[in-house]
C-alpha cells in the first residue's frame, strides 16, 4: 500500500466522491498535517466541494485499510479512505 514518491493516496467513496468530484487523488502532506483530523481540516480548506463533503460529522475513515479515528497518524506512503457509515442487515 505504500505510495510511490511518498505521497498519500486518498480515496473517496459514495456521496463523498460525488461532492469532491473525484474518487481518488495523491497528495503530498502539508507541513503540520500528521493525523486524520488534521488532514480532514486541511481538505475542508481546499474549496467548497471539499468543505461540503466534509461538513458532515458522519464521515468515516480508514488508514491502510484499518478503521481510524481523527487521532490516527497519517504519514507519507499511507492510503487514506473516506466513506459514509455503512450498515448491514
Amino acid at each position: 500500500m505504500t505510495q510511490p514518491g511518498g505521497g498519500v493516496r486518498i480515496l473517496y467513496f459514495a456521496w463523498l466522491r460525488e461532492r469532491v468530484g473525484t474518487g481518488e487523488e495523491v497528495i503530498t502532506l502539508p507541513e503540520g498535517v500528521a493525523t486524520v483530523g488534521a488532514l480532514t481540516e486541511w481538505l475542508r480548506g481546499r474549496g467548497p466541494n471539499y468543505a461540503h463533503a466534509f461538513a458532515s460529522k458522519v464521515v468515516r475513515c480508514a488508514v491502510n485499510q484499518d478503521f481510524a479515528t481523527a487521532e490516527a497518524e497519517v504519514a507519507a506512503g499511507d492510503e487514506v479512505a473516506f466513506f459514509p457509515p455503512v450498515t448491514g442487515g
